[in-house]
């Protein structure tokens, strides 16, 4: 081997290792003072942003909610930022590069692997919704119309003003669903929020504890990060520690699924268009029920409700037993 070529491979291969390190733990512990800086200041702003749903009292009803829940998305990148300051002083300044590597920001490589990953996401996160209403609609919860999408006829019927003609409602439905991956990109900002925090950052921080622990403990901490709208009723309707403890379990098992993307791929970019697109998919079910249908708990048909945790469950299940989780199927590029 010529000098040149034989500089350049061990130059790769150092790299390299000194990923698989990271990713297997070279320092040997978490760093507990920065993952505590982010449990504390991603809740605590969690708590600030929707204290004004508290003090207002009327809950739900209340107009601010959707902004409130938005602004909420955003707190997890702030205190990525903090958690990175006291990386800084504790461990020593980083390049910028370093930091948006770590993160899963930047350089999207392989870029192949990353980009179709994105995409299936995409794709896959509306199919599980659909998966889950399909399991609904079989055990009696509830009533489909998947041909005539009566319900959704009459809902928007209800919508139109005196007189208007009513569009073919095939039409609007498939341009709603359509519009689905439009809304996985409009949505991506705001996922991004929160993704480069659970899984940009807290995921690869927890690494050292294993891949599963890891996965298991980032999952569960971002359910859990959701307590200030859960015990207002968000999500399940539940405004007690049941409804949080829904939130840990079905957060938990989607996490391990966005997770995976992170691992697999080494980027964040996955899990933020997945994130982007299980939003933008959570109105699903109000296009295919039918007139007069039953209407089934939302803690248990809901977007996030336990019948959607038995999905992820499975798919999980599937990605386990097709051997997605062995170290070999994980990248090395985490930090």
């Amino acid at each position: 081997m010529s000098e040149q070529p034989r500089i350049m491979a061990e130059a790769v291969g150092a790299e390299e290792a000194e990923g698989a390190e990271r990713v297997d733990g070279a320092d040997r512990h978490v760093h507990w003072a920065s993952v505590a800086v982010f449990a504390v200041v991603s809740c605590g702003l969690a708590w600030l942003v929707a204290w004004p749903l508290w003090a207002r009292g009327e809950g739900m009803a209340d107009p601010l909610l959707p902004l409130v829940a938005t602004a909420m998305m955003l707190t997890p990148a702030v205190a990525t930022l903090a958690a990175l300051v006291v990386d800084r002083r504790t461990r020593g300044r980083r390049p910028a590069r370093d930091i948006l590597r770590g993160l899963g920001m930047w350089p999207l490589r392989p870029a192949r692997r990353t980009i179709g990953m994105s995409v299936v996401m995409v794709f896959a996160m509306p199919l599980m919704v659909a998966i889950g209403l399909g399991i609904t609609w079989i055990a009696g919860l509830a009533v489909l119309d998947p041909v005539g999408f009566s319900g959704f006829a009459e809902a928007l019927a209800g919508e139109l003003p005196p007189g208007t003609s009513m569009p073919p409602v095939g039409l609007v439905v498939a341009l709603q669903l359509a519009m689905i991956p439009v809304g996985a990109v409009v949505n991506a900002p705001f996922a991004f929020g929160e993704e480069v925090g659970w899984r940009g950052w807290l995921l690869p921080a927890l690494r050292p504890l294993g891949v599963w622990p890891a996965l298991i403990v980032s999952g569960a901490f971002w359910g859990f990060w959701h307590t200030p709208l859960i015990l207002l009723g968000y999500n399940f309707g539940l405004t007690d520690v049941t409804g949080v403890l829904l939130m840990v379990l079905s957060c938990t098992l989607f996490g391990v699924l966005l997770g995976w993307t992170r691992l697999r791929t080494g980027s964040v970019w996955p899990a933020v268009f997945g994130h982007g697109a299980f939003n933008a998919s959570a109105g699903l079910g109000a296009l295919l029920v039918a007139a007069g249908s039953p209407v089934p708990p939302a803690w248990l048909s809901g977007p996030l409700g336990l019948i959607s945790c038995a999905v992820f469950a499975g798919v999980v299940a599937v990605l386990v037993a097709a051997g997605q989780f062995r170290r070999s199927r994980l990248s090395a590029r985490l930090g």
